[in-house]
Formats: structure tokens, C-alpha cells, sequence
């Protein structure tokens, strides 16, 4: 038995992404999870990642690190900085950015585990959802191994459910077409055959109480001055009905 078939036999479907085709496309990964950590540079985060994949640099203990033990679809479990299932031992909103890579790909509890995502993504916060494309030739490299690849839309309703908003999500291609050393990212229409996609979605909290709306009016031009001279008149004449009526007196 080949090393990646002993992999795969060892954590389930999700071993391929040890295997080399599934290298060739975590490594464009790499460079587009660099990215999202750049813009949260105050803040941790928290990698959920499939084996094989290989977590952001933790320098400075700013980041948590989960590993998927794919042996078990029905019930997501991880190993890492702890060891653990579903609820997710940690905190409420306490990421900037929480990066899920290829952690779904074998068909698991998909709405649980986004649901955890949402709720301890900080308020502004990004989740990085990385997948494979279904539509991609590289599919063929990754066929019988058990995983599932889902479309786009897919996905959004996933988030959809999870509580984020979907005007704010942002999708690229990513990794190679079929050459496993010809790996991009892109947006364009002649990447939409990239070996993977990457969703990033930003969470929105409304406020409890909307802000209280405020009135301003304020006269210009010559309808200021048509109003001014009409005061002006309208106090005269209660100038002189009041000296009117001191005279009577």
C-alpha cells in the first residue's frame, strides 16, 4: 500500500490532501490564508483544518490550531491546541478571523460547524472558507477518495443559516486546473476551473437599539431672507400694540 493510500485509509476521506495532488493545491492556499491574517494584525484567530493542511505560522501564540480527525463524518471531532467535538471549547467572539480549510470536505455536519464559526467570530471578523470546486478538471485527481465537492450556492445557504450576512461574501478560484505545479488565484472567468474556492464572509452585528434620527432644518438664500423680514414685521407690530396699550393705561 502507497503512503498516501495509508494516509487516506487513516483518517478517512480527507487524507487526500496529504496525498500530491492535494499538496499542489493547499499550497496556493498558504499564501491567501497570509493574506486575511494580515488584516486582523490586533487580534488571534482560529485555523480548523483538514490533515494534511498546514496551519498559518503561530508566531506570538496569537492563533488556535484544529485539526480534523476525518475518520468520522457523523461527528466532528478535532485534535490540536485541545481535543475536542462539537460545541467548540471557546470563547464567544473572541477571533478576528477564523480559517476553515477543507474541513467540510467529506460531507460532514456542515450547518453545526459553521454555526460554531459564526459564534466566535468577533463582531467585524472574517471567516475564510476554503473548498473544492466541483466543477474543476482537477476533480478527477480526487474522485473515489470519498470527498464531496459542493457548488457555491451551496455554500452561501450554509452561511445563510449560520447567521452571516451574504451581501458581504466574496469568493475567488484558487489552486491549479489539472497541473499540480500550476497553481493561481483569481476571480476572473477564465479561473472559475481552479481545483478550489475560497469564500470569505465578514460578520455583521446589528445594533440592539437603531440611533435616534436627527431633524436639522435650516433656511437659505432668499427664502432665509423672506422669512427674516416677515419675523421682523410680525415683532413690530406686537411692539406697538403693546406701547398701544401702555398709553391707555
Amino acid at each position: 500500500m502507497s503512503p498516501a493510500a495509508a494516509s487516506r485509509q487513516s483518517v478517512g476521506p480527507l487524507g487526500w490532501f496529504a496525498s500530491e495532488a492535494g499538496q499542489g493545491l493547499l499550497a496556493v492556499e498558504s499564501a491567501a490564508m497570509a493574506r486575511v491574517l494580515a488584516g486582523i494584525p490586533a487580534l488571534p484567530w482560529c485555523w480548523l483544518g483538514a490533515p494534511g493542511a498546514v496551519p498559518p505560522e503561530t508566531a506570538g501564540g496569537r492563533g488556535v490550531v484544529l485539526r480534523r480527525d476525518g475518520t468520522d463524518c457523523h461527528e466532528l471531532r478535532f485534535g490540536g491546541a485541545v481535543r475536542c467535538a462539537l460545541p467548540l471549547p471557546l470563547a464567544n467572539e473572541s477571533f478576528g478571523a477564523v480559517l476553515l480549510q477543507h474541513a467540510l470536505d467529506d460531507g460532514a455536519a456542515t450547518d453545526e460547524l459553521l454555526g460554531e464559526c459564526e459564534r466566535i467570530l468577533a463582531p467585524g471578523g472574517t471567516l475564510w472558507l476554503a473548498a473544492l470546486n466541483p466543477w474543476s478538471p482537477y476533480r478527477a485527481r480526487w474522485a473515489r477518495t470519498g470527498l464531496h465537492a459542493h457548488v457555491t450556492g451551496a455554500w452561501q445557504a450554509s452561511l445563510r443559516r449560520a447567521g452571516f450576512a451574504l451581501d458581504s461574501v466574496s469568493l475567488q478560484w484558487l489552486g491549479p486546473r489539472w497541473r499540480m505545479d500550476n497553481g493561481d488565484v483569481g476571480v476572473g472567468m477564465n479561473d472559475w476551473l481552479r481545483a478550489g474556492i475560497a469564500l470569505s464572509v465578514s460578520k455583521r452585528v446589528h445594533a440592539l437599539l437603531p440611533p435616534a434620527r436627527r431633524h436639522s432644518f435650516r433656511l437659505q438664500g432668499a427664502a432665509h431672507s423672506r422669512v427674516s423680514w416677515r419675523f421682523e414685521e410680525l415683532r413690530s407690530e406686537q411692539l406697538r400694540r403693546q406701547a398701544a396699550a401702555l398709553d391707555r393705561r
